[in-house]
Protein backbone atom coordinates (compact mmCIF):
# COMPACT_ATOMS: atom_id res chain seq x y z
CA UNK A 1 0.00 0.00 0.00
CA UNK A 2 1.76 3.10 -0.88
CA UNK A 3 1.45 6.52 1.25
CA UNK A 4 -0.71 9.30 0.41
CA UNK A 5 -0.80 11.25 3.14
CA UNK A 6 -4.74 10.00 3.48
CA UNK A 7 -5.32 10.89 6.78
CA UNK A 8 -4.31 14.96 5.87
CA UNK A 9 -6.17 14.96 2.71
CA UNK A 10 -8.39 12.05 2.10
CA UNK A 11 -9.73 11.60 -1.36
CA UNK A 12 -13.00 10.43 -0.12
CA UNK A 13 -15.90 12.86 -1.12
CA UNK A 14 -17.30 15.11 1.25
CA UNK A 15 -21.09 13.62 0.67
CA UNK A 16 -19.56 10.37 0.53
CA UNK A 17 -22.46 7.44 2.19
CA UNK A 18 -20.84 5.36 5.14
CA UNK A 19 -22.35 1.90 2.90
CA UNK A 20 -23.54 1.15 -0.53
CA UNK A 21 -25.36 -1.91 -1.91
CA UNK A 22 -23.96 -2.73 -4.70
CA UNK A 23 -27.08 -3.49 -7.58
CA UNK A 24 -26.97 -5.23 -10.74
CA UNK A 25 -25.46 -3.53 -13.66
CA UNK A 26 -23.01 -1.38 -11.58
CA UNK A 27 -19.03 -1.55 -12.48
CA UNK A 28 -16.18 -0.48 -10.16
CA UNK A 29 -15.66 2.71 -11.28
CA UNK A 30 -19.61 3.66 -10.41
CA UNK A 31 -19.30 2.30 -6.81
CA UNK A 32 -15.64 4.23 -7.04
CA UNK A 33 -16.82 7.40 -7.67
CA UNK A 34 -19.90 7.19 -5.36
CA UNK A 35 -17.31 7.12 -2.85
CA UNK A 36 -14.32 8.73 -4.38
CA UNK A 37 -13.12 12.26 -5.56
CA UNK A 38 -10.45 10.51 -7.33
CA UNK A 39 -11.62 7.09 -8.27
CA UNK A 40 -7.95 5.91 -9.40
CA UNK A 41 -7.15 5.64 -6.02
CA UNK A 42 -9.55 2.49 -5.33
CA UNK A 43 -6.53 0.63 -5.13
CA UNK A 44 -4.97 2.94 -2.28
CA UNK A 45 -7.95 2.57 -0.07
CA UNK A 46 -9.82 -0.83 -0.62
CA UNK A 47 -9.36 -3.22 2.12
CA UNK A 48 -9.66 -6.66 1.86
CA UNK A 49 -11.86 -8.01 4.04
CA UNK A 50 -10.36 -11.42 5.23
CA UNK A 51 -13.80 -12.58 6.71
CA UNK A 52 -15.41 -12.49 3.23
CA UNK A 53 -14.51 -15.39 0.86
CA UNK A 54 -12.99 -13.91 -2.69
CA UNK A 55 -12.73 -9.89 -1.13
CA UNK A 56 -11.60 -8.75 -4.37
CA UNK A 57 -14.80 -9.63 -6.30
CA UNK A 58 -17.74 -7.62 -5.83
CA UNK A 59 -21.23 -9.15 -6.61
CA UNK A 60 -24.59 -7.79 -6.76
CA UNK A 61 -26.04 -6.96 -3.08
CA UNK A 62 -23.06 -7.05 -1.40
CA UNK A 63 -22.78 -4.12 0.95
CA UNK A 64 -19.34 -2.38 0.26
CA UNK A 65 -18.76 -0.16 3.20
CA UNK A 66 -16.67 3.43 4.20
CA UNK A 67 -14.51 2.31 7.24
CA UNK A 68 -11.34 3.87 9.46
CA UNK A 69 -8.42 2.08 10.50
CA UNK A 70 -5.72 3.37 12.22
CA UNK A 71 -7.47 6.45 11.45
CA UNK A 72 -7.64 6.51 7.48
CA UNK A 73 -10.52 5.44 5.38
CA UNK A 74 -10.59 2.43 4.07
CA UNK A 75 -13.37 1.17 1.70
CA UNK A 76 -14.17 -3.00 2.60
CA UNK A 77 -16.82 -5.26 1.59
CA UNK A 78 -18.82 -5.29 5.29
CA UNK A 79 -21.09 -8.22 4.13
CA UNK A 80 -21.92 -10.24 1.19
CA UNK A 81 -25.30 -10.26 -0.59
CA UNK A 82 -25.65 -14.05 -0.96
CA UNK A 83 -23.29 -15.94 1.80
CA UNK A 84 -21.15 -18.33 0.44
CA UNK A 85 -23.01 -17.91 -2.91
CA UNK A 86 -22.84 -21.55 -2.80
CA UNK A 87 -25.46 -24.04 -3.46
CA UNK A 88 -25.60 -27.05 -1.54
CA UNK A 89 -26.27 -30.14 -3.88
CA UNK A 90 -25.73 -33.10 -1.25
CA UNK A 91 -23.30 -33.17 2.20
CA UNK A 92 -20.04 -33.48 0.53
CA UNK A 93 -20.82 -31.18 -3.14
CA UNK A 94 -21.04 -27.82 -3.35
CA UNK A 95 -20.94 -25.40 -6.85
CA UNK A 96 -20.89 -21.78 -7.27
CA UNK A 97 -23.82 -20.13 -9.35
CA UNK A 98 -23.44 -19.00 -12.70
CA UNK A 99 -23.72 -15.15 -10.94
CA UNK A 100 -20.35 -13.02 -11.97
CA UNK A 101 -18.55 -10.68 -10.31
CA UNK A 102 -19.32 -6.90 -11.55
CA UNK A 103 -16.45 -5.50 -14.21
CA UNK A 104 -14.65 -2.47 -13.59
CA UNK A 105 -15.73 -1.22 -16.47
CA UNK A 106 -18.72 -0.99 -18.93
CA UNK A 107 -17.90 -4.42 -20.78
CA UNK A 108 -20.72 -3.30 -23.20
CA UNK A 109 -18.84 -0.86 -24.75
CA UNK A 110 -15.41 -2.60 -25.24
CA UNK A 111 -16.42 -6.30 -25.46
CA UNK A 112 -15.50 -6.93 -28.74
CA UNK A 113 -12.01 -5.48 -28.64
CA UNK A 114 -11.18 -7.30 -25.26
CA UNK A 115 -12.32 -11.07 -26.75
CA UNK A 116 -11.55 -10.31 -30.87
CA UNK A 117 -8.51 -8.45 -32.92
CA UNK A 118 -5.27 -7.78 -33.08
CA UNK A 119 -2.61 -5.70 -33.15
CA UNK A 120 0.45 -6.19 -35.39
CA UNK A 121 3.75 -4.99 -34.01
CA UNK A 122 5.03 -4.58 -37.50
CA UNK A 123 4.48 -5.04 -41.09
CA UNK A 124 6.78 -7.92 -40.89
CA UNK A 125 4.73 -9.57 -38.57
CA UNK A 126 2.02 -8.93 -40.46
CA UNK A 127 3.29 -10.44 -43.58
CA UNK A 128 4.82 -13.28 -41.68
CA UNK A 129 1.34 -14.63 -40.12
CA UNK A 130 -0.31 -17.25 -42.13
CA UNK A 131 -3.22 -16.39 -44.13
CA UNK A 132 -6.23 -18.05 -45.63
CA UNK A 133 -6.12 -18.49 -49.45
CA UNK A 134 -8.83 -20.61 -50.66
CA UNK A 135 -12.22 -22.46 -49.56
CA UNK A 136 -13.92 -25.57 -50.10
CA UNK A 137 -15.92 -25.92 -53.39
CA UNK A 138 -13.88 -22.31 -54.72
CA UNK A 139 -16.02 -19.80 -52.72
CA UNK A 140 -14.77 -16.62 -52.50
CA UNK A 141 -16.19 -15.55 -49.44
CA UNK A 142 -16.76 -17.85 -46.26
CA UNK A 143 -19.19 -18.29 -43.23
CA UNK A 144 -19.83 -20.23 -40.19
CA UNK A 145 -19.44 -23.89 -40.94
CA UNK A 146 -17.39 -23.24 -44.33
CA UNK A 147 -14.50 -25.22 -44.74
CA UNK A 148 -11.39 -23.20 -45.28
CA UNK A 149 -7.28 -23.44 -46.17
CA UNK A 150 -4.72 -21.59 -45.16
CA UNK A 151 -0.82 -21.43 -45.11
CA UNK A 152 1.95 -20.55 -42.77
CA UNK A 153 3.79 -21.77 -39.97
CA UNK A 154 1.49 -23.88 -37.55
CA UNK A 155 3.55 -25.54 -35.47
CA UNK A 156 3.29 -25.56 -31.61
CA UNK A 157 -0.23 -23.58 -32.07
CA UNK A 158 -3.67 -23.89 -30.34
CA UNK A 159 -6.70 -25.78 -32.41
CA UNK A 160 -8.65 -22.66 -32.16
CA UNK A 161 -7.34 -19.02 -33.94
CA UNK A 162 -8.58 -16.18 -35.09
CA UNK A 163 -8.71 -14.73 -38.08
CA UNK A 164 -8.26 -10.99 -39.28
CA UNK A 165 -8.03 -8.42 -41.52
CA UNK A 166 -5.44 -5.68 -41.64
CA UNK A 167 -7.08 -2.73 -40.28
CA UNK A 168 -5.68 1.19 -39.47
CA UNK A 169 -2.10 1.61 -39.72
CA UNK A 170 -0.93 3.38 -36.02
CA UNK A 171 1.41 6.05 -35.99
CA UNK A 172 3.02 8.17 -33.33
CA UNK A 173 2.33 11.64 -33.77
CA UNK A 174 5.37 13.00 -32.15
CA UNK A 175 7.89 10.57 -33.76
CA UNK A 176 6.54 9.21 -36.92
CA UNK A 177 6.78 5.49 -35.49
CA UNK A 178 4.94 2.98 -36.47
CA UNK A 179 2.94 1.94 -33.21
CA UNK A 180 1.13 -0.93 -34.64
CA UNK A 181 -1.65 -2.19 -37.35
CA UNK A 182 -4.85 -3.20 -36.00
CA UNK A 183 -6.29 -6.42 -37.05
CA UNK A 184 -10.13 -6.09 -37.63
CA UNK A 185 -11.85 -9.04 -36.01
CA UNK A 186 -13.16 -11.75 -38.37
CA UNK A 187 -14.18 -14.94 -36.56
CA UNK A 188 -12.57 -17.71 -35.40
CA UNK A 189 -11.93 -20.84 -36.74
CA UNK A 190 -10.82 -24.78 -35.65
CA UNK A 191 -7.59 -26.60 -37.37
CA UNK A 192 -8.64 -29.94 -38.25
CA UNK A 193 -5.35 -31.03 -39.74
CA UNK A 194 -2.15 -29.90 -41.18
CA UNK A 195 -0.69 -31.50 -44.64
CA UNK A 196 1.96 -30.74 -46.91
CA UNK A 197 2.10 -27.04 -45.54
CA UNK A 198 -1.89 -26.49 -46.22
CA UNK A 199 -3.88 -26.14 -42.72
CA UNK A 200 -7.31 -27.25 -43.09
CA UNK A 201 -9.85 -25.20 -41.08
CA UNK A 202 -13.43 -25.03 -40.12
CA UNK A 203 -15.19 -21.38 -39.70
CA UNK A 204 -16.47 -21.48 -36.16
CA UNK A 205 -18.47 -17.88 -36.50
CA UNK A 206 -17.50 -14.83 -38.06
CA UNK A 207 -18.28 -11.32 -37.67
CA UNK A 208 -17.71 -10.32 -41.66
CA UNK A 209 -17.38 -13.10 -44.61
CA UNK A 210 -13.55 -14.48 -44.48
CA UNK A 211 -11.91 -13.69 -47.59
CA UNK A 212 -8.34 -14.73 -49.04
CA UNK A 213 -5.70 -12.29 -47.97
CA UNK A 214 -7.38 -12.99 -43.89
CA UNK A 215 -4.75 -13.00 -41.47
CA UNK A 216 -4.63 -16.53 -38.83
CA UNK A 217 -3.32 -15.65 -35.67
CA UNK A 218 -3.52 -17.64 -32.03
CA UNK A 219 -6.00 -16.12 -29.76
CA UNK A 220 -4.43 -14.03 -26.87
CA UNK A 221 -4.11 -15.85 -23.70
CA UNK A 222 -4.99 -13.07 -21.79
CA UNK A 223 -8.78 -13.66 -22.66
CA UNK A 224 -11.87 -11.68 -21.13
CA UNK A 225 -10.19 -10.05 -18.21
CA UNK A 226 -12.84 -7.76 -15.79
CA UNK A 227 -11.64 -7.81 -12.20
CA UNK A 228 -8.55 -5.26 -12.39
CA UNK A 229 -8.82 -1.93 -10.60
CA UNK A 230 -8.84 1.83 -11.87
CA UNK A 231 -5.59 2.91 -10.70
CA UNK A 232 -3.00 5.78 -11.44
CA UNK A 233 -0.01 4.22 -13.85
CA UNK A 234 3.26 3.13 -12.00
CA UNK A 235 5.25 6.26 -13.02
CA UNK A 236 4.39 9.90 -14.24
CA UNK A 237 3.33 9.39 -18.25
CA UNK A 238 2.17 11.80 -20.99
CA UNK A 239 0.43 10.97 -24.18
CA UNK A 240 -1.38 11.73 -27.05
CA UNK A 241 -5.35 10.81 -27.83
CA UNK A 242 -3.84 8.92 -31.16
CA UNK A 243 -6.83 7.44 -33.11
CA UNK A 244 -10.42 6.35 -32.55
CA UNK A 245 -11.48 3.01 -33.17
CA UNK A 246 -14.86 4.21 -35.34
CA UNK A 247 -12.24 6.49 -37.38
CA UNK A 248 -13.76 9.78 -36.21
CA UNK A 249 -12.21 12.87 -35.23
CA UNK A 250 -14.03 13.06 -31.65
CA UNK A 251 -15.00 10.77 -29.33
CA UNK A 252 -17.25 10.81 -25.99
CA UNK A 253 -17.81 8.85 -22.46
CA UNK A 254 -17.71 4.92 -23.65
CA UNK A 255 -16.09 5.68 -27.27
CA UNK A 256 -12.76 3.53 -27.33
CA UNK A 257 -9.62 5.97 -28.11
CA UNK A 258 -6.10 4.55 -29.48
CA UNK A 259 -3.10 5.94 -26.91
CA UNK A 260 0.57 6.02 -28.11
CA UNK A 261 1.93 4.32 -25.54
CA UNK A 262 1.60 0.57 -24.24
CA UNK A 263 3.38 -2.11 -22.30
CA UNK A 264 6.50 -0.81 -23.04
CA UNK A 265 6.28 2.52 -21.53
CA UNK A 266 4.42 -0.26 -18.33
CA UNK A 267 0.82 0.86 -19.07
CA UNK A 268 -1.14 -1.14 -17.71
CA UNK A 269 -4.72 -2.49 -17.59
CA UNK A 270 -6.37 -0.59 -15.22
CA UNK A 271 -4.24 2.40 -15.47
CA UNK A 272 -6.26 5.79 -15.37
CA UNK A 273 -5.11 8.85 -17.51
CA UNK A 274 -6.52 12.41 -17.27
CA UNK A 275 -7.39 13.91 -20.75
CA UNK A 276 -6.34 17.59 -21.21
CA UNK A 277 -7.21 19.74 -24.83
CA UNK A 278 -4.22 20.75 -26.83
CA UNK A 279 -1.82 23.72 -25.89
CA UNK A 280 -3.95 26.92 -26.95
CA UNK A 281 -2.76 30.62 -27.65
CA UNK A 282 -4.54 33.66 -27.30
CA UNK A 283 -3.72 37.26 -28.35
CA UNK A 284 -3.76 39.53 -24.95
CA UNK A 285 -5.09 42.69 -27.26
CA UNK A 286 -4.05 45.32 -24.53
CA UNK A 287 -0.11 43.98 -24.59
CA UNK A 288 -0.03 42.67 -27.99
CA UNK A 289 1.18 38.80 -26.73
CA UNK A 290 0.61 36.02 -27.57
CA UNK A 291 -0.35 34.00 -24.00
CA UNK A 292 -0.75 30.29 -23.24
CA UNK A 293 -4.14 29.50 -22.02
CA UNK A 294 -4.17 27.11 -18.85
CA UNK A 295 -4.38 23.50 -19.62
CA UNK A 296 -7.61 22.41 -18.41
CA UNK A 297 -8.60 18.60 -17.46
CA UNK A 298 -11.96 17.87 -19.57
CA UNK A 299 -12.03 14.04 -19.15
CA UNK A 300 -10.80 10.61 -17.75
CA UNK A 301 -9.59 7.43 -19.85
CA UNK A 302 -8.37 4.01 -18.93
CA UNK A 303 -6.72 1.61 -20.53
CA UNK A 304 -8.14 -1.90 -20.74
CA UNK A 305 -6.05 -3.44 -23.29
CA UNK A 306 -1.93 -2.59 -23.80
CA UNK A 307 -0.09 -3.98 -26.77
CA UNK A 308 3.53 -3.06 -26.85
CA UNK A 309 3.59 0.24 -28.10
CA UNK A 310 -0.30 1.61 -27.92
CA UNK A 311 -2.68 0.98 -25.97
CA UNK A 312 -6.92 1.27 -26.10
CA UNK A 313 -8.49 3.06 -23.35
CA UNK A 314 -12.32 3.68 -22.38
CA UNK A 315 -13.18 7.25 -21.77
CA UNK A 316 -14.76 7.05 -18.59
CA UNK A 317 -15.76 10.79 -17.93
CA UNK A 318 -15.97 13.95 -20.49
CA UNK A 319 -17.49 17.56 -19.78
CA UNK A 320 -16.93 18.14 -23.98
CA UNK A 321 -15.69 15.59 -27.04
CA UNK A 322 -12.54 14.57 -26.88
CA UNK A 323 -10.42 15.36 -30.08
CA UNK A 324 -7.85 13.02 -31.77
CA UNK A 325 -4.22 14.97 -30.39
CA UNK A 326 -5.71 15.65 -26.98
CA UNK A 327 -2.90 15.16 -24.45
CA UNK A 328 -3.07 12.26 -22.01
CA UNK A 329 -1.00 12.57 -18.31
CA UNK A 330 -1.31 10.71 -15.31
CA UNK A 331 -3.99 12.38 -12.83
CA UNK A 332 -3.62 13.87 -10.08
CA UNK A 333 -5.89 14.18 -6.88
Amino acid sequence: MSSLGLAFDSPVKADSPSRYTVEKGDTLWDISTTFLDSPWLWPEIWHANPQIENPHLIYPGDVVSLVYINGQPRLMISSRGKPGRTIKLTPKIRVKPGESAIPAIPLSAVQSYLKGGHVFSSEEQLDNAPYVFAAKDGKLASGAGDKIYARGDFAGHNLRFDVVRRGQQIVDPETDEMLGLIGIDVGTINLSHVREGVASMVVQDSRMEMKPGDRVVSQDASGLVTTFFPRAPAAPLEGIVTASLNNTKKVSKFDTVVINKGERERLRQGDVLAVYRKTEEALDPFTNEQVTLPSERIGLVMVYRPFEKMSYGIVLSAKEDIEVGYILRSPQP
